[in-house]
């Protein structure tokens, strides 16, 4: 198979803005050539929160649907002299995600027509279905490039994303694949922001609130009984169970603490909500966990997760040389590489599906 210019778009739960990786692949080796990054305005940002509390009407959904695949477009040009992909490989924004087997649904928004008028190439998009029809979760789809890039032989690797979600994928010394979503990510951090800052600041830069403050053992204690984190793999989750719910009830629980101290406290919780799932459900404790996402840019994060894994080997990627943003759109590369190929992109034993899937619909120039 011939190498591939394929171009990863990826917006995460985190929504603040949308990661663009123009990645070199073939069956051999990946590479990434450019990345490149666009914000939300204000404007869409709202109208995306919006519709993941599930605040919009179908007429709303409708027009933020095309409203977003303009936005991805819009940003969509890859810079000078860099080339042009071949194909693009869109995740979307997912607004909604229930994996339950009673009865699984996912959805990510972003018409991806307008992407195919304006590069002129194919757009593969919707990878979760695919998986979800064939009973796994959809989620979490990035192991694949995680264990082509990060594995090590002989060695016990975690990568671990940290977006709005935080999701491991455990590269297990003799081969063993498992990926599971550990729980918050940097959600919970992003929200206690806005509602101090009144929406003026999305995220504690580089965890500067938090170092600030000190944690409520109390209430970590608390959060850390919740169901999920107890929950065996395969799982995944969203917005849905650490999201607008849980922070409007964790927001009361902390009105006594300062600012200060509830970044502090929801901090250190995702850090130990981490740590707590690598204790219950992976074989054996890792030699290195390797962060990616924007989480992986967070001092004070990155502190309270080596200190919950002590003799642990802690670096983020881009000690690697993949910066932290590119891993999830660059995960989308090649799985849209893969889809093109006609590879399946999922591993069922990390989703929980019956079989290995075509992931992705094309649509065609």
């Amino acid at each position: 198979m011939k190498k591939s210019l394929v171009l990863g778009i990826m917006s995460g739960t985190s929504i603040d803005g949308v990661d663009y990786a123009l990645c070199e692949i073939s069956r051999e080796s990946i590479r990434l050539r450019v990345l490149w990054s666009a914000r939300f305005p204000k404007a869409l940002q709202a109208e995306l929160h919006a519709a993941a509390r599930g605040d919009l009407t179908s007429h709303r959904l409708a027009q933020l649907h095309h409203d977003l695949g303009r936005f991805y477009a819009r940003h969509a040009l890859v810079p000078k002299g860099k080339g042009r992909p071949d194909f693009v490989g869109l995740h979307g924004q997912t607004i909604f995600h229930n994996p339950s087997p009673s009865g699984p649904a996912t959805l990510q928004l972003g018409e991806p027509a307008y992407l195919v008028e304006a590069l002129g190439v194919p757009v593969v998009s919707n990878f979760r279905a695919a998986d979800m029809a064939a009973g796994g979760q959809g989620a979490p789809l990035a192991a694949l490039f995680h264990q082509r890039v990060f594995a090590e032989a002989g060695r016990h690797i975690c990568v671990n994303n940290i977006g709005g979600v935080s999701n491991v994928t455990s590269l297990g010394a003799r081969g063993r694949v498992l990926a599971f979503d550990t729980g918050p990510g940097n959600v919970l951090m992003d929200m206690t922001m806005r509602h101090w800052t009144g929406g003026r600041q999305s995220m504690d830069r580089n965890g500067r609130w938090a170092a600030r403050g000190q944690a409520d053992e109390k209430l970590l204690a608390r959060w850390l009984e919740h169901p999920y984190f107890a929950e065996k793999p395969p799982k995944s989750t969203g917005r849905e169970l650490f999201g607008e719910p849980f922070f409007k009830a964790a927001v009361k629980q902390m009105r006594r603490l300062s600012r200060f101290d509830q970044l502090a406290t929801v901090t250190e919780f995702t850090a130990r909500s981490l740590a707590l799932n690598y204790r219950l459900h992976l074989a054996s404790r890792p030699d290195k966990i390797i962060l990616t996402g924007g989480g992986a840019r967070n001092a004070t994060l990155v502190r309270a997760i080596a200190a919950q894994m002590p003799g642990v080997e802690v670096v983020t990627s881009e000690w690697l040389g993949w910066p932290a943003p590119a891993i999830e759109a660059a995960a989308f590369a090649l799985l849209a590489w893969m889809r093109m190929n006609g590879r399946p992109g999922n591993l069922p034993a990390t989703t929980g599906a019956r079989r290995a899937a075509l992931l992705g619909q094309i649509n065609q120039f």
